[in-house]
């Protein structure tokens, strides 16, 4: 029998680090549309962060009114990076999830979100009552969780400890993401086949940015390990714009269906649809 693998496509993520130009609302959503066609599991379709932060995603709530869910089984994401984000995104009945991320390096944590690791412990006990009351469910990213240049300690028993507080505070859904792309397949490897074993009541994700050359290593080390939900973003565009100037790439979702076809895994995909939103996306991303 094959194994089901959770597709998370991840256009907010393409987008918000572009500053030359504004992409359009009706672009965004037209491309959006497009993608809630192909059968991903998930959309990470934008954020309610400050829009001096993050301006490209100022217009998520027009974004929001201008999808169609009448035909997809897709659910919405939206990534918050405080209290006044969840509370503005909560009362949206068409989000399913939100996503925070909650960085194991002081120094990222800072610089993301303005707020430190004590402070967002706060935040997403916070969150994860707000999405409790709003029958919602919260995504955890572990941003740095495979390590960090920003000279704060980090090894594997740093990223147990957390997912430890994480799982008692009653996070169910833990992203560890490779936020400046410096995991190896030997790190992630360890990491997941150690920590999926422990935590039956935590769905682990893989948010990998990468280069073109080591995009396989990573996939096959977190599959093999035993991971079943993935990030992408068609192209591998985008990556995160608080990490560095010059900016690791998502992990391509075409490399992702190219994997798990050859591992003949289940993926719910439609390759028609699929071809369709990465032709849009190349009139959205230039």
């Amino acid at each position: 029998m094959s194994k089901k693998v959770k597709i998370i496509e991840c256009p907010r993520d393409a987008m918000q680090g572009i500053k030359s130009h504004f992409i359009a609302t009706e672009d965004k959503a037209k491309y959006i549309n497009s993608l809630l066609k192909v059968g991903f599991d998930t959309i990470d379709f934008g954020s309610f962060v400050s829009p001096k932060a993050i301006p490209q995603m100022r217009d998520t709530a027009n974004v929001l009114a201008k999808l169609d869910l009448s035909k997809t089984e897709s659910k919405l994401l939206a990534i918050v990076a405080n209290v006044r984000g969840a509370n503005d995104a909560s009362v949206f009945e068409k989000i399913d999830y939100l996503g925070f991320p909650f960085s194991i390096s002081e120094n990222f944590q800072m610089r993301n979100t303005g707020k430190t690791i004590s402070e967002s412990v706060k935040s997403l006990e916070q969150i994860l009552n707000i999405a409790i009351k709003t029958n919602k469910k919260v995504v955890a990213y572990l941003s740095m969780g495979f390590g960090n240049p920003y000279g704060d300690i980090w090894n594997v028993e740093v990223v147990a400890n957390w997912t430890e507080k994480l799982s008692k505070m009653g996070v169910e859904i833990l992203s560890l993401s490779d936020t400046i792309g410096v995991a190896d397949g030997k790190t992630i490897n360890y990491l997941f086949k150690n920590l999926i074993p422990q935590y039956s009541k935590i769905e682990f994700g893989a948010h990998l940015h990468t280069t073109p050359e080591t995009w396989h290593e990573k996939v096959d080390a977190a599959y093999k390990a035993g991971c079943l939900r993935f990030d992408g973003a068609i192209k591998g565009f985008g990556g995160c714009p608080m990490a560095k100037d010059d900016l690791t790439g998502n992990m391509p979702t075409e490399k992702l269906l190219t994997y798990f076809t050859q591992q003949k895994a289940d993926t719910n995909l439609s390759a028609m649809s699929f071809e369709a939103a990465y032709n849009k996306a190349l009139n959205i991303f230039y």
